[in-house]
């Protein structure tokens, strides 16, 4: 179950990130700020954003990370990559928020601006 407060999944390191927040917050929107490295998502929870997001596990990861690659992911199945993020959260793609039950994925960041 996906909290009903507004989080957001972030890198900081990430310029993606940073300007999905800075956005946000010029609307005067503060969302709960998960820096998801350090905090990472259970694989329940991954499986609760990316039904949100209405997409397949594949579409929510980071295919150009050097350990997708290593990690022989580009054939994985839908399980193995659920569980590879859930060991492995440099591998979610970035940022990420989730409102209201829905979740978007703010590449760009003005994407996140279609479920508020």
């Amino acid at each position: 179950m996906m909290p009903a407060q507004m989080t957001l999944w972030h890198n900081p390191r990430c310029t993606k990130s940073r300007q999905t927040l800075a956005l946000l917050q010029e609307r005067g929107l503060q969302p709960a700020v998960r820096l998801y490295l350090q905090d990472p998502p259970t694989e329940a929870e991954i499986i609760a954003v990316r039904n949100a997001l209405g997409v397949t596990a594949d579409e929510m990861m980071r295919r150009g990370e050097k350990l997708f690659k290593e990690m022989g992911l580009a054939t994985a199945s839908e399980d193995a990559l659920l569980a590879a993020m859930a060991a492995h959260p440099i591998l979610i793609e970035r940022p990420v928020l989730i409102h209201n039950g829905r979740a978007a994925i703010g590449r760009p960041p003005e994407d996140v601006l279609a479920i508020l």
